[in-house]
């Protein structure tokens, strides 16, 4: 019998790589609301996103972007845009998605999803989720 680790009790932390240290502190913690726990030059910068820890990479190049990297799952996507709209949050638009005019697109599970760019290009996103779905 294989022994398999319990990794479903621990917390997770989430990655994403920036290459300007300064415009992505303002735009995480200024911009977004994120606590900046640490900075670890030339390491890392380390926010608080609700009890996740986020450890954004400092490089000197991003790798290629494939897909969303950090995403927030949201009770109200509306009011969600809506608010980061205001902040001067541009949403994505992507080629061959029903999205409605703030960039909202509707899953077929019936989950809603929107994207936007961190200042380096990372791809994020806020969704909301049916109630049927188990949220952690």
């Amino acid at each position: 019998m294989t022994k398999t680790m319990a990794l479903a009790k621990y917390k997770i932390i989430a990655f994403a790589t920036i290459v300007d240290v300064e415009r992505a502190k303002h735009f995480y913690r200024d911009t977004l609301g994120l606590t900046l726990v640490s900075e670890e030059p030339p390491f890392a910068l380390v926010f608080d996103a609700n009890g996740i820890m986020i450890r954004l990479g400092m490089a000197k190049e991003l790798p290629k972007a494939h897909g969303t990297v950090l995403g927030w799952q949201v009770s109200e996507i509306e009011v969600a845009a809506r608010d980061l709209i205001a902040c001067g949050i541009q949403f994505e638009r992507f080629e061959g998605l029903k999205q409605d005019e703030q960039g909202i697109w509707t899953s077929p599970t019936g989950a809603r999803v929107a994207w936007f760019r961190d200042p380096d290009g990372n791809i994020l996103s806020i969704s909301e989720h049916p109630e049927t779905e188990t949220t952690p």
